[in-house]
């Protein structure tokens, strides 16, 4: 199908935008473009109310933002979330449109994770914070106003990296009860290029250049790309994994990797929701206000978590 007209005007804005000659983005360039394009990101979510605290993380206290929709019980299902941007960019407050959306769309009591960013914090910082803050939201559930038995794991790009890599890391670790993973334009491989990469390296929102600046600012010297905590396409033993819901993007350069652990898993048994959006490109569920998609994938996927939840 070819690229929807509207992701294509974005796109062409965009470029037009953008510098004849692309050099490696700064950091400081890279969150602020992030947040710009976070800017048109659209909450639908008026019952939705909000509290800010910290949790105790590895490396400090880690920020967290709680999102409660009016429908939820007095115990609601949990929904941890992490936000995208490569790991060196986004906050809970880039992306608080999307996760109250979320918990809107889920009715799920949704703590969104402020983990530390590279290149200050260069990996394993991001995956033990997110290790640490799943754990605690086991714990402290009660406080919360969450059921323990009934937490989802999930995040958009390189969040939905850390939600695949905590829900991995679950399986060895006791008293977690997860009962989904919800992973948006996950980004799942740095060992190879695959074909979507290559094809859509350029003009199509997230560019190679971009990309390689965010891994060169994440990884230490000496790290092997394919270890399956940075890459948890590259996981071995799958067997077990919670019920998972993939949402991943036909002109995203990230589709392929999200495509093939989506039957990996299902090789694994694991059960497997998948849809692949005709027309779209990475983060097109967070521009609700340019792009009518964005709104229909946040209800899908509210859909897809209650009947997870339930089962």
């Amino acid at each position: 199908m070819p690229l929807d007209p509207l992701a294509k005007r974005l796109l062409t804005m965009m470029a037009a935008a953008a510098p004849e000659a692309r050099s490696r983005p700064s950091v400081e360039a890279r969150r602020q473009s992030l947040a710009k394009l976070m800017q048109f990101a659209r909450t639908d979510a008026p019952d939705v109310t909000t509290s800010d605290g910290a949790l105790p993380g590895p490396g400090g206290e880690l920020p967290y933002r709680l999102y409660t929709p009016a429908g939820a019980g007095e115990r609601a299902p949990g929904f941890v979330f992490f936000h995208g941007g490569g790991l060196v960019a986004g906050s809970i407050l880039t992306h608080d449109r999307i996760a109250a959306a979320l918990a809107h769309a889920t009715n799920c009591r949704l703590v969104s994770i402020d983990y530390r960013l590279a290149p200050e914090h260069k990996f394993p910082a991001a995956v033990d914070d997110a290790m640490a803050a799943t754990e605690w939201v086991a714990r402290e559930a009660a406080s919360l106003g969450i059921d323990a038995e009934r937490l989802v794991i999930g995040g958009d790009s390189a969040g939905a990296t850390l939600a695949a890599i905590v829900c991995q890391e679950a399986q060895q670790s006791a008293g977690l009860s997860i009962v989904a993973q919800c992973l948006i334009c996950p980004v799942l491989d740095f060992e190879e290029a695959s074909p979507s990469r290559e094809a859509f390296a350029e003009g199509h929102l997230i560019d190679r250049i971009t990309i390689e600046a965010d891994l060169a600012d994440y990884l230490p010297e000496g790290i092997d790309a394919a270890d399956p905590r940075v890459s948890p396409l590259r996981a071995t033993r799958l067997t077990g994994l919670p019920t998972t819901i993939m949402h991943t993007a036909e002109f995203d350069p990230m589709r392929d990797e999200g495509n093939a652990y989506a039957r990996k898993l299902l090789g694994a048994g694991v059960v497997v929701e998948h849809v692949c959006h005709d027309g779209m490109v990475h983060n097109f569920h967070a521009m609700g206000a340019i792009l009518p998609q964005a709104q229909l994938v946040l209800s899908q996927i509210g859909e897809q978590v209650r009947r997870a939840v339930e089962r």
